[in-house]
């Protein structure tokens, strides 16, 4: 005799199996939504590394995979809409390129899977449980912003040996700028360094704060950590950077290869290949809360020789020989 299945153990069962397996099964084309605020000029790069990830799986878009590219071209408050409008086309998973990205896609959904392509910190920005055990429906990839931040101001001071402050640009309102601010601090005092902290809270900020720290000759140098602003304002931040005869810590390496003097931290192409390995697993019945969150595996010191003769700059050798890449 067979034994009667309830409705509520038939729901937790529908519940365990995973939406995207039960998709595929059916003979639906996995959708997968990318949700930026960067522009996807400035943003192409990642994009292409990871749809080259996809590739090296096996996937080809159109045939076994589509996706589903919205960026809020820097204006963040478009990015809930864009999340809410991944959710209403049923998307399986939902990739995240950046902390602010991740929040929209959180609050517009709790049972699609979203995949974060870098992410500072995501338990401090509340994201996951914990990097082991996610706990939700998110997963993916950490930048380790925060314990990079030291390490990027050791090198502004390399470079410029006499340097008493540092210009600080940051977004205060961005996930995991107040793990970001600890660090630096704690590095700023062990160099003996000031920092001068400036908010661009909005891309109309960024000339006034580049003339903010050109008054003051000490500053010597300037970190660009408001990436979700920076990104679309590349030429005109580059175009200041030189104005001001300021070397400048940026972002990535985008800034770099265009004109900008250097960049230190996690290659984020690298992440963003790595994160179709995420897709790939969720897409084959694995479920976030099952998948640790991976910490970076490649990093990246690239110097533009240009731009630095372009200020007048000598970058020491023993900085130089450490460079992973030199644009001349």
């Amino acid at each position: 005799m067979r034994k009667k299945i309830t409705r509520r153990a038939f729901c937790s069962i529908l519940l365990a199996f995973p939406f995207s397996a039960r998709a595929q099964q059916a003979g639906k084309i996995p959708r997968i939504g990318y949700l930026s605020n960067s522009p996807f000029s400035v943003n192409s790069a990642r994009i292409e590394a990871f749809r080259q990830g996809l590739r090296e799986i096996g996937y080809v878009e159109e045939k076994n995979i589509v996706i589903e590219l919205r960026s809020a071209e820097e204006k963040l408050e478009r990015l809930p809409a864009l999340a809410a409008e991944l959710v209403r086309l049923k998307v399986d998973i939902i990739v995240t390129a950046g902390p602010i990205p991740t929040r929209a896609a959180k609050e517009a959904t709790t049972t699609i899977p979203i995949v974060m392509a870098s992410d500072p910190d995501p338990v401090g920005n509340g994201f996951v449980d914990s990097l082991a055990h996610p706990g939700g429906n998110i997963t993916g990839l950490s930048t380790l912003a925060p314990e990079l931040s030291g390490k990027r101001l050791e090198i502004l001071k390399e470079v410029v040996p006499r340097l008493s402050r540092v210009a600080f640009f940051r977004t205060s309102t961005q996930p995991g700028s107040a793990q970001i601010l600890r660090e630096v601090d704690l590095a700023a005092k062990a160099l003996k360094v000031q920092l001068q902290y400036l908010d661009v809270l909005d891309p109309k900020d960024i000339e006034n704060v580049f003339r903010v720290a050109a008054k003051g000759r000490a500053v010597g140098a300037l970190w660009m950590a408001a990436a979700a602003i920076a990104g679309g304002r590349q030429t005109q931040i580059l175009e200041l950077a030189v104005k001001n005869r300021l070397p400048v810590m940026y972002t990535g390496p985008a800034f770099v290869e265009a004109g900008g003097l250097m960049t230190y931290g996690v290659d984020d192409r690298d992440l963003h290949r790595r994160a179709a390995v995420y897709v790939d697993k969720i897409l084959k019945g694995r479920t976030p809360r099952d998948l640790p969150v991976e910490q970076p595996m490649k990093f990246e010191f690239v110097i533009n020789l240009k731009a630095a003769k372009a200020i007048g700059l000598t970058i020491p050798p023993n900085v130089l020989v450490r460079a992973t890449r030199v644009i001349k």
